[in-house]
């Protein structure tokens, strides 16, 4: 028969408590049964059970025994009994959660909720403790008496379900954050309050900062400003500047929150001597050179912490990547005090291995390709920070990021590691798109920047509108030899209609080919030149001008022309597509040779800048200019005029119908009147300043800008004895707006003619989509 060896007194068991023995005895386990599992395995019973069959057990052993099995959380009752030699464990399990539910959150995510409960093992399935729940309870409401909202309740219920399960339910009121009714700042007398205040981001309740939530209370946002305070007073020069305290006080009704800060200024230092001591390395002259601040200027932090950062890149060009440079203030009297920068180099580093991880598709010889930091030689930041920069400009990768670790067991050598992230560098696609110039357009291109991972270009397209037929296929090496040389070839077919673009009343085919060939200068700079051929086909319009008509009559309407082209180019810009800082300026030449059936040549000057006005990129000046000349040479007195320049539109001036300024031609269309149709010239100028500022409501501005600019241009033609003139210049203003889309780029532009004559032919509205710009 069975006896009871603890029976009701398992709750003095779990007391820590000995019980009065139901069977004090010794007895030889023979066999171990659980009763009352559901979903608990009896495989883990035994292993938090440490009694084994043929083991002697006393009352004492027992109880012991069953408290580790109490520890496992899975079981609310546990009774041991016997049965001859065989002990019996009859346990009741903890109820299992059957579902989770959250009602009432919105400004904390649902996923965070569940992440948090699933962290502290509250999810389906598992095993359910009411202390976690109300510990968790706990935490929400911390969470959003963080965010301000005080009268915020959480309530936390668990329904018992048929086969030991529960359901569990949070019920949530985030109330209302509580808003601030005075910020107290005590202790000040170098700078107002009010000016102190204008650098929080919390404000006092009004109409508008409650429209901007900025009188919402929240303890982060509070420890920000505490810093920017402190920040502020010793970029100020006030080196012994402390925060006392910060009290927050609540209205009886959880509805208000004011605010103290009490604050200690000091006095205000100014640099008395500035030195340097360590083990310099490099000659302390040039080190001097780094330095910008000097005696007499106030004590800034800011700028001891800019000065320390130049040291140590300094040092890290050497090799001495993990060089230290430590600026240590030291008062010489009330009010000044001498800087000292301690300069700690470490070790000199050298770079053991350069490894790449990510690189699925891209091979590795790719990416060695872009490196300027070599195995083996001395580890230097500027130039392990200029690969990353390389690769991100490869246009293969979404991401770079680089990591320098020391090699174990030596400390002299380093690893880096790039960690790139892929992206598609390919497309086959069919595209529709419309511009005013071009109309609508239709193409289809097949391109690939990184060819079977080899880091080659190749293309191949064919577009159509009412203007322009074309077809084309290019290919590239970036690497054709391993000092970064380039190699090039490009094939083209060209029609186009200059009627259909308000121009001239000819078309003009042309086809041809050109090999080119680059070479790196340095970092930055590119040498280009090329060969080429083109044929060149001219047919008459229905009413062609004359000068068309005598230059056909004189020169002939078909030209085969071989090209030598050269280009100079150097770009610090940090992205391809809307770039928000550094510049790009760019001179190249055409020059059609001797032996050509027309002589002639044709130079450009292009130049883009760009300059963040605040740290995050957000308000950008961007300047940009154009300048070409072209003229014919030998016997030919002048270019040909389907190689002339064009301004206006998009892209060049604004506001103006594109490619309608400048001097123009003779019509012979009985219907225009006197309406002559642009013809260009062999002089063009054109300038531009915008102000790129934050799009409103856009939240990836790498793929969207907007701006306000000024834009001025012309196009001259010095062979009709016309001598350039700075009032013939057009000027205009206006608003531009450019967004990567997924059905390509999309422009457009509002823009107000300042300078227009009666006969320009001036639009206000410009846009262009299917176009790069």
């Amino acid at each position: 028969m069975r006896r009871s060896l603890l029976g009701a007194a398992i709750g003095l068991v779990l007391a820590g408590i000995a019980s009065q023995p139901a069977a004090a005895e010794e007895f030889t386990v023979s066999d171990i049964e659980v009763e009352g599992l559901q979903r608990v395995s009896a495989g883990n019973v035994f292993s938090a059970f440490p009694v084994s069959i043929g083991e002697s057990l006393d009352e004492r052993e027992l109880a012991e025994a069953i408290r580790n099995l109490f520890k496992t959380g899975l079981f609310t009752d546990i009774e041991a009994y016997r049965d001859q030699g065989t002990l019996i464990l009859a346990v009741r399990e903890r109820p299992a959660i059957a579902s989770i539910e959250i009602e009432g959150n919105k400004n904390i995510e649902t996923d965070a909720l569940m992440d948090a409960l699933s962290s502290a093992g509250m999810q389906e399935g598992q095993v359910f403790r009411r202390a976690t729940l109300e510990r968790l309870e706990l935490e929400i409401l911390r969470s959003y008496v963080g965010q301000g909202r005080y009268n915020a309740r959480v309530e936390a219920t668990a329904e018992e379900l048929p086969r030991n399960r529960v359901a569990v339910r949070l019920d949530i009121n985030e109330g209302d954050v509580a808003a601030i009714r005075h910020i107290n700042i005590v202790g000040n007398d170098a700078f107002s309050d009010e000016e102190l205040l204008d650098m929080f981001e919390l404000r006092t309740s009004s109409w508008w900062n409650s429209l901007t939530s900025k009188d919402k209370y929240a303890r982060e946002r509070l420890s920000g400003d505490l810093e920017t305070l402190r920040s502020h007073y010793l970029d100020e020069g006030y080196l012994d500047f402390n925060i006392e305290s910060s009290q927050v006080s609540i209205s009886p009704d959880k509805r208000d929150v004011f605010v103290a800060v009490s604050v200690s200024e000091g006095n205000r230092y100014t640099i008395s001597d500035i030195s340097l001591r360590g083990d310099l390395i490099v000659p302390e002259e040039e080190l001097q050179e780094l330095i910008e601040i000097e005696a007499g200027d106030t004590l800034s932090q800011s700028a001891l912490t800019a000065t320390s950062e130049r040291l140590s890149s300094r040092l890290g060009r050497e090799g001495y990547t993990f060089a230290n440079v430590n600026a240590v203030p030291e008062s010489t009297s009330e009010d000044t005090a001498a800087v000292t920068f301690y300069v700690e180099p470490g070790n000199r580093t050298y770079v053991r291995r350069i490894n790449f991880e990510g690189n699925v598709t891209t091979k590795d010889e790719v990416l060695r390709q872009e490196m300027t930091q070599m195995e083996g030689g001395v580890a230097s930041t500027d130039r392990i920070e200029f690969s990353k920069s390389q690769l991100e400009r490869l246009g293969f990768f979404r991401g770079v990021s680089v990591d320098t670790t020391p090699v174990p067991g030596s400390d002299d050598l380093v690893d880096v590691t790039y960690t790139v992230e892929e992206q598609p560098t390919g497309s086959l696609s069919a595209s529709v798109g419309f511009s005013q110039v071009s109309g609508v357009i239709l193409g289809a291109n097949i391109s690939e920047n990184n060819f079977f991972g080899t880091g080659k270009r190749v293309s191949i397209g064919a577009n159509f509108s009412e203007s322009i037929k074309s077809a084309n296929f290019s290919y590239e090496d970036p690497y054709y030899t391993v000092d970064g040389v380039s190699r090039g070839f490009s094939l083209f077919a060209r029609e186009t209609d200059f009627e259909e673009q308000d121009i001239s009343s000819y078309l003009l085919d042309e086809y041809g080919g050109r090999v080119s060939f680059g070479y790196p200068i340095d970092r930055y700079t590119r040498l280009n030149f090329g060969v080429g051929y083109t044929l060149s086909k001219i047919k008459a319009g229905s009413y062609t001008a004359n000068e068309v008509k005598d230059f056909i009559d004189e020169e002939g309407d078909q030209f085969g022309n071989y090209f030598l082209t050269g280009s100079w180019r150097r770009s610090t810009l940090n992205r391809g597509v809307l770039p928000t800082d550094g510049y790009s300026n760019r001179l190249s030449a055409d020059v059609a040779v001797p032996g050509s059936d027309l002589t002639f040549y044709k130079l450009r000057y292009q130049g883009d800048s760009f300059w963040p006005l605040n740290d995050n990129e957000t308000w950008i000046l961007r300047t940009r200019g154009e300048l070409g000349y072209g003229d014919g040479y030998g016997d030919r007195s002048q270019m040909p005029f389907y190689e002339h320049f064009y301004a206006g539109g998009y892209g060049s001036v604004r506001g103006y119908r594109a490619n309608s300024l400048g001097n123009r031609e003779k019509s012979n269309n009985p219907y225009d009147g006197d309406d002559d149709d642009p013809f260009g010239g062999n002089v063009l100028t054109e300038g531009s300043v915008e102000l790129i500022v934050p799009t409103p409501f856009a939240g990836d501005t790498r793929s969207m800008r907007t701006s306000v600019f000024l834009d001025a241009g012309q196009v001259f033609d010095t062979t009709r004895d016309f001598d350039p003139e700075v009032g013939e210049i057009r000027a205009s203003v206006g608003i531009g707006f450019q967004w990567i889309t997924v059905v390509g780029p999309l422009a457009f532009s509002l823009a107000q003619p300042l300078t227009d004559q009666s006969d320009d032919e001036t639009q206000v509205f410009q846009f262009s989509l299917g176009q790069s710009f």
